[in-house]
Protein backbone atom coordinates (compact mmCIF):
# COMPACT_ATOMS: atom_id res chain seq x y z
CA UNK A 1 0.00 0.00 0.00
CA UNK A 2 1.25 3.47 -0.83
CA UNK A 3 2.18 5.61 2.17
CA UNK A 4 0.01 8.48 0.82
CA UNK A 5 -3.12 6.36 0.31
CA UNK A 6 -5.97 7.49 2.55
CA UNK A 7 -9.25 5.80 3.36
CA UNK A 8 -12.51 7.72 3.56
CA UNK A 9 -13.97 7.89 7.08
CA UNK A 10 -17.38 9.51 7.51
CA UNK A 11 -18.05 11.90 10.38
CA UNK A 12 -21.47 11.93 12.12
CA UNK A 13 -21.87 15.68 11.45
CA UNK A 14 -21.70 15.03 7.68
CA UNK A 15 -25.00 13.09 7.75
CA UNK A 16 -27.74 15.17 9.42
CA UNK A 17 -31.22 13.55 9.38
CA UNK A 18 -32.61 16.28 7.10
CA UNK A 19 -30.23 15.32 4.27
CA UNK A 20 -30.71 11.55 4.36
CA UNK A 21 -32.67 9.91 1.55
CA UNK A 22 -36.08 8.29 2.16
CA UNK A 23 -37.01 4.98 0.55
CA UNK A 24 -40.35 3.21 0.38
CA UNK A 25 -40.84 -0.57 0.13
CA UNK A 26 -44.12 -2.29 -0.75
CA UNK A 27 -44.05 -5.59 1.18
CA UNK A 28 -47.07 -7.09 -0.61
CA UNK A 29 -46.05 -10.52 -1.90
CA UNK A 30 -42.37 -10.07 -1.02
CA UNK A 31 -40.40 -12.76 0.81
CA UNK A 32 -39.65 -11.62 4.38
CA UNK A 33 -35.94 -12.52 4.56
CA UNK A 34 -34.91 -11.25 1.13
CA UNK A 35 -36.76 -7.98 1.68
CA UNK A 36 -35.27 -7.56 5.17
CA UNK A 37 -31.70 -7.83 3.85
CA UNK A 38 -32.26 -4.96 1.41
CA UNK A 39 -33.94 -2.85 4.12
CA UNK A 40 -31.13 -3.50 6.64
CA UNK A 41 -28.46 -2.54 4.09
CA UNK A 42 -30.29 0.71 3.23
CA UNK A 43 -30.74 1.56 6.92
CA UNK A 44 -27.02 1.04 7.61
CA UNK A 45 -25.92 2.83 4.44
CA UNK A 46 -24.09 -0.15 2.98
CA UNK A 47 -25.56 0.64 -0.44
CA UNK A 48 -23.74 4.01 -0.55
CA UNK A 49 -20.06 4.83 -1.17
CA UNK A 50 -19.89 6.81 2.10
CA UNK A 51 -20.46 3.70 4.26
CA UNK A 52 -18.45 3.67 7.49
CA UNK A 53 -19.15 0.82 9.95
CA UNK A 54 -19.07 2.92 13.14
CA UNK A 55 -21.13 5.88 11.81
CA UNK A 56 -24.84 5.91 10.96
CA UNK A 57 -24.75 6.92 7.27
CA UNK A 58 -27.96 5.19 6.22
CA UNK A 59 -31.34 6.26 4.90
CA UNK A 60 -34.87 6.25 6.27
CA UNK A 61 -37.02 3.33 5.07
CA UNK A 62 -40.83 3.18 4.97
CA UNK A 63 -42.46 -0.25 4.64
CA UNK A 64 -46.12 -0.41 3.58
CA UNK A 65 -48.44 -3.42 3.28
CA UNK A 66 -46.64 -5.27 6.08
CA UNK A 67 -49.69 -7.48 6.56
CA UNK A 68 -49.21 -8.94 3.05
CA UNK A 69 -45.62 -10.13 3.52
CA UNK A 70 -44.89 -13.70 2.41
CA UNK A 71 -43.04 -16.48 4.23
CA UNK A 72 -41.78 -19.49 2.28
CA UNK A 73 -42.44 -23.13 3.04
CA UNK A 74 -44.24 -23.98 6.28
CA UNK A 75 -42.81 -21.04 8.24
CA UNK A 76 -46.26 -19.48 8.76
CA UNK A 77 -47.15 -22.26 11.19
CA UNK A 78 -43.73 -23.49 12.35
CA UNK A 79 -41.84 -20.24 12.98
CA UNK A 80 -42.37 -19.15 16.57
CA UNK A 81 -41.72 -15.69 18.02
CA UNK A 82 -40.93 -15.47 21.74
CA UNK A 83 -41.09 -12.50 24.09
CA UNK A 84 -40.90 -12.18 27.85
CA UNK A 85 -43.13 -9.95 29.98
CA UNK A 86 -40.47 -9.53 32.66
CA UNK A 87 -42.42 -11.45 35.27
CA UNK A 88 -41.81 -14.99 36.51
CA UNK A 89 -43.30 -17.46 34.04
CA UNK A 90 -43.88 -14.62 31.57
CA UNK A 91 -42.62 -16.27 28.38
CA UNK A 92 -45.16 -15.66 25.61
CA UNK A 93 -45.00 -17.38 22.23
CA UNK A 94 -46.85 -16.87 18.95
CA UNK A 95 -46.55 -18.38 15.48
CA UNK A 96 -45.78 -16.23 12.46
CA UNK A 97 -49.41 -16.52 11.32
CA UNK A 98 -50.69 -15.18 14.65
CA UNK A 99 -48.12 -12.37 14.64
CA UNK A 100 -49.07 -11.28 11.11
CA UNK A 101 -52.75 -11.22 12.10
CA UNK A 102 -52.13 -9.24 15.31
CA UNK A 103 -49.00 -7.11 14.71
CA UNK A 104 -47.64 -7.45 11.15
CA UNK A 105 -45.21 -4.58 11.78
CA UNK A 106 -43.38 -6.56 14.46
CA UNK A 107 -42.62 -9.47 12.11
CA UNK A 108 -40.69 -7.18 9.76
CA UNK A 109 -39.09 -5.22 12.63
CA UNK A 110 -37.80 -8.49 14.20
CA UNK A 111 -36.36 -9.69 10.87
CA UNK A 112 -34.57 -6.40 10.15
CA UNK A 113 -33.32 -5.99 13.74
CA UNK A 114 -31.75 -9.43 13.59
CA UNK A 115 -29.73 -8.34 10.55
CA UNK A 116 -28.28 -5.22 12.19
CA UNK A 117 -25.15 -5.10 14.37
CA UNK A 118 -25.73 -5.80 18.07
CA UNK A 119 -24.44 -2.51 19.51
CA UNK A 120 -25.54 1.03 20.36
CA UNK A 121 -25.68 1.91 16.68
CA UNK A 122 -28.46 -0.69 16.29
CA UNK A 123 -30.82 1.41 18.41
CA UNK A 124 -30.16 4.53 16.36
CA UNK A 125 -30.54 2.69 13.05
CA UNK A 126 -33.81 0.91 13.87
CA UNK A 127 -35.48 4.25 14.68
CA UNK A 128 -35.22 5.14 10.98
CA UNK A 129 -37.46 2.19 10.02
CA UNK A 130 -41.14 3.11 9.66
CA UNK A 131 -43.53 0.16 9.17
CA UNK A 132 -47.26 0.30 8.35
CA UNK A 133 -49.71 -2.61 7.99
CA UNK A 134 -51.65 -0.98 5.14
CA UNK A 135 -51.03 1.32 2.16
CA UNK A 136 -51.33 4.66 3.97
CA UNK A 137 -48.34 6.36 5.59
CA UNK A 138 -47.78 9.94 6.84
CA UNK A 139 -44.44 10.49 5.05
CA UNK A 140 -45.51 11.83 1.63
CA UNK A 141 -43.78 15.15 2.40
CA UNK A 142 -40.36 13.44 2.43
CA UNK A 143 -40.85 12.31 -1.20
CA UNK A 144 -39.65 8.71 -0.72
CA UNK A 145 -38.21 6.89 -3.71
CA UNK A 146 -38.94 3.16 -4.28
CA UNK A 147 -36.28 0.79 -2.98
CA UNK A 148 -35.62 -2.07 -5.36
CA UNK A 149 -36.27 -5.34 -3.51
Amino acid sequence: MKPNARSYVAKPAQFPPAQRPWYIVDAAGKTLGRMSVKIANALRGKDRPTFTPHVDTGAFVIVVNAAKVKLTGKKMDRKIYHRHTGFVGGLRSATAREMIERKPEEVIREAVTGMLPKNKLNRAIIKKLKIYAGEAHPHEAQLPTPLEV
